[in-house]
């Protein structure tokens, strides 16, 4: 990666999911030279704030000068902890179809960077995947859905068609994942159970975007999903599955100096 290992701009959280941006943010700022980071939800910024005595390689953005971020950055992630819905209390049947507030803020939040700033480097991932249009969709962003998120958006059209249709990578998240571009596919099978607890597609996330600052898209959604897994397994030989997303953004630098 040479001296300049690039910027990155994270937008994400709410009042309900405080975490999963942080999870991002603490994998990318091992690798890129620096995060911006952006949230609706101003509750975040004491939270954010507290990092700093562990993390000082971010920024707290805010919120009405994301665009400006977003503008100087190599790459940006958004989706992690933006909210589909605010009350857990939508039954399951509805909720491919419910909308609320908390929803309609994440649609417009998702629709206006993502049309605004279409020829940025996008790697799109949870609350952003549950909400948006295909059409949304800029050409070369990577998108990073678990099975239920990629029914939502697209329904039971398989990876590569994905891809090719809207010149993008898809990283279909599980226990072998894919990861698909326009011409090619490979399906990551290292990993093992730990990786079901919450954050862990944060972590990936958040590592996808650092890599995809200063390289190929696929390059980078491929490295990352193998990362990720590679760091769990190692954290398995040590602890079996009782590891968390923490501790998998803490191993990924050991992992990848392995690897490189």
């Amino acid at each position: 990666m040479g001296e300049d290992n690039g910027q990155v701009t994270i937008i994400g959280g709410s009042s309900l999911f405080h975490g999963a941006p942080l999870l991002a943010m603490k994998a990318a700022s091992r690798i890129v030279d620096m995060v911006f980071f952006a949230s609706p939800e101003g509750s975040l910024g004491p939270v954010a704030e507290r990092m700093k005595s562990r993390i000082l390689s971010f920024i707290w953005v805010p919120w009405e000068e994301t665009a400006d971020y977003i503008e100087k950055s190599d790459a940006i992630l958004i989706g992690p902890g933006l909210m589909r819905f605010r009350s857990e209390k939508v039954p399951h049947n509805k909720r491919r179809y419910f909308c609320d507030e908390a929803c309609q803020i994440t649609k417009e939040i998702t629709e206006k960077y993502l049309r605004e700033f279409p020829q940025k480097k996008w790697v799109i991932d949870a609350g952003s995947l549950q909400v948006m249009k295909t059409e949304w969709i800029p050409k070369g962003a990577i998108v990073t859905p678990n099975k239920r998120e990629f029914e939502l958006l697209f329904g039971k059209a398989k990876a590569n068609q994905v891809a090719k249709k809207y010149d993008c990578i898809v990283v279909q998240k599980g226990p072998q994942t894919i990861v698909c571009g326009k011409n090619k596919c490979v399906e990551i099978s290292n990993g093992n159970p730990g990786l079901t607890k919450g954050g862990t597609g944060d972590v990936l996330a958040g590592l996808t975007v650092a890599l995809y600052a200063k390289n190929d898209a696929f390059l980078s959604a491929a490295s990352a999903s193998f990362l990720v897994k590679a760091a769990a397994d190692e954290l398995y030989k040590q602890v079996g599955t009782n590891y968390n997303a923490d501790d998998l953004a803490d191993f990924i630098p050991k992992t990848l100096r392995k690897f490189t």
